[in-house]
């Protein structure tokens, strides 16, 4: 595995004591910065803004910001209203509610019409932990990628996740930018590029292919790092945009490893793993493994716990790698 210098990856990445931040504190930042540049960015919430992070964009421009309720299908039906008039609405509540709970409304008043809205879903996978499967969304990444007219965007980590949010604020058309709770690796650096739609070699490798998104970034590198030791070099992906997907980036690195492993914190099927595997089965058929929720609701438990019963880890990908990379042998 060879680090890919020009993607700007935290020197402290493989340190024990690497920066731990929540993804949705950089949101936050992100939305703050936007507001300020922007006048039509208007913020909503279903009465969790502090868990969202969406307290500093509130306490900053109170007269565009209001407070919906515990009311999610009011909460995106209001955004596609303001959007019709011009204002361009972030809404957030927990991505089990959001989408969860209001998908047929953001299907109907927002994706149909094409209206500018962008929708957050905060608390997303297993990492919430002890509040459980209610509360673990793992099928939001299928859910919305299906819909026309939809961006879906997975930031690896908080530096990301504000990068998202102003290049989200730029756009003209629907998104949904899905957030994690649980603090996660700093896997990149202020001068990381970002683009929508763009993914991002960060690791150089010619046996196997990995495509990663959200906090399962970090567990790639990882994974990569320590499996030079088993002679397995990995090629690692942050694909941060799930749709519009970034074929032309993953094709020409499975050309060259001949095998993919995708990696996410959420349902195998239909979330990336599933786009991925579209792609393959359609422009280039190969050896595939998907690492992700296979088929099962999340439960209660600490989040290092869930992430190793739900083989979400370095650990998983090591292996899947290892049985991959030997049958292709």
């Amino acid at each position: 595995m060879n680090i890919n210098k020009t993607q700007h990856l935290n020197p402290q990445l493989f340190q024990k004591d690497i920066e731990m931040q929540p993804i949705r504190k950089g949101f936050g930042e992100g939305l703050l910065e936007a507001g300020k540049a922007d006048e039509s960015i208007v913020a909503l919430s279903a009465d969790l803004t502090e868990s969202t992070q969406m307290q500093p964009f509130a306490e900053a421009f109170p007269e565009r910001f209001i407070e919906i309720g515990v009311a999610e299908q009011n909460l995106v039906t209001v955004g596609s209203g303001l959007a019709a008039v011009g204002k361009q609405p972030f809404v957030t509540s927990y991505a089990g509610f959001s989408p969860g709970r209001n998908w047929e409304q953001i299907r109907t008043t927002i994706c149909l019409n094409d209206r500018n809205v962008k929708i957050v879903g905060s608390h997303a996978g297993v990492s919430v932990g002890p509040d459980g499967a209610t509360h673990q969304m793992l099928e939001d990444i299928g859910l919305m990628r299906i819909l026309p007219n939809m961006t879906v965007v997975v930031p690896a980590d908080s530096i990301e996740a504000k990068k998202a949010t102003l290049a989200l604020a730029k756009t003209q058309s629907p998104a949904y930018l899905r957030l994690a709770r649980e603090k996660t690796a700093i896997v990149l650096t202020d001068n990381s590029p970002f683009l929508i739609g763009k993914a991002q070699v960060l690791a150089e490798g010619s046996d196997v292919t990995i495509v990663a998104c959200g906090p399962m970034v970090y567990e790639a590198l990882v994974a990569a790092h320590s499996l030079t030791k088993h002679h397995v070099s990995c090629e690692v992906i942050n694909c941060a945009t799930i749709k519009p997907l970034d074929a032309e980036t993953i094709l020409q690195s499975a050309k060259k490893t001949g095998q993919v492993i995708t990696a996410e914190e959420g349902q195998a099927a239909g979330g990336l793993g599933g786009a991925v595997a579209e792609l393959l089965a359609d422009k280039l058929p190969m050896p595939m493994h998907r690492i992700g929720v296979q088929d099962r609701f999340g439960q209660s438990g600490e989040v290092t716990q869930l992430w190793h019963e739900y083989g979400l880890d370095a650990h998983a990908i090591m292996q899947a790698a290892i049985k991959i990379t030997n049958r292709g042998r």
